[in-house]
């Protein structure tokens, strides 16, 4: 998306939100560091197992070649959540299965942002690592009008279409970051940036709201509530998350 209208990129500002897969394309270019928040589940599975010591592999979602894939890089592939294996989109099957220090997670919406960005760096953040994410990123000078950061909530698709659902946990883990930039010194976010981070402050139970939203309405409908438990642990963890070659990687300690 290039050709994205100079209206849409929020020029600016030093902290910019838009959703999916087309607002990672408009924001990603040019920004200092591209962050992909996707509570439920891709980007709170990312921290569970990076905090582990695993090297997460973003990758489409039930690609044929997904597998390949997985044998190129030495990994092991996960699977989808109803579907029989050790490793998962689930973060609970993730904490439960034996350790491994390479896996490939695919997933629609958070890994496709993930493995779509080139050229710019991307971290994954959720309400487990928001606090250690934001420290990060303050301490990489990023966050100005020159060097922005990008917070891209995933969102989820309508069944059987390929239209986002803007999600309400994807908001607010984009909201929880967004105030803690500010919290932290940033001082240029976008209307955008700042309407989610105003509204996150204002929820007096954030992870209430999440458990009883459409989303974790749905997990918990399929068997997956302690998924959604896991999810709302806000700064469980300690990792940063940042893709480092084609696998995300641990960055807290460099």
């Amino acid at each position: 998306m290039g050709s994205a209208p100079q209206w849409a990129r929020q020029d600016g500002f030093g902290i910019r939100v838009e959703w999916g897969r087309a607002g990672a394309a408009v924001l990603g270019p040019g920004a200092g560091c591209l962050v992909v928040i996707d509570v439920l589940s891709f980007t709170t599975s990312v921290s569970v197992a990076t905090a582990a010591g695993t090297a997460v592999f973003p990758y489409r979602w039930r690609d044929d070649s997904a597998r390949a894939f997985a044998e190129e890089n030495a990994a092991e592939l996960a699977v989808g959540r109803r579907e029989a294996g050790p490793w998962s989109l689930s973060p609970a099957a993730i904490r439960r299965a034996p350790f491994t220090p390479r896996l490939v997670l695919p997933s629609p919406n958070g890994s496709t942002i993930a493995a779509a960005v080139e050229g710019t760096r991307v971290v994954a953040a959720c309400l487990r690592n928001v606090s250690a994410v934001a420290d990060w990123l303050v301490a990489q000078h990023w966050g100005t009008p020159d060097q922005p950061i990008a917070i891209i909530p995933a969102g989820e698709h309508w069944p059987g279409t390929d239209t986002v659902r803007p999600a309400l946990e994807d908001w607010l883990g984009a909201g929880a970051l967004a105030a803690a930039l500010i919290d932290r010194g940033l001082t240029t976010p976008s209307p955008e940036a700042r309407t989610a981070a105003t509204i996150f402050e204002g929820i007096p139970d954030v992870g209430a709201l999440i458990t009883d939203c459409a989303s974790g309405r749905e997990l918990a409908a399929t068997g997956f509530a302690d998924d959604v438990a896991i999810a709302i642990e806000r700064d469980a963890d300690t990792a940063v998350p940042v893709l480092t070659g084609n696998a995300f990687v641990d960055h807290r300690s460099r």
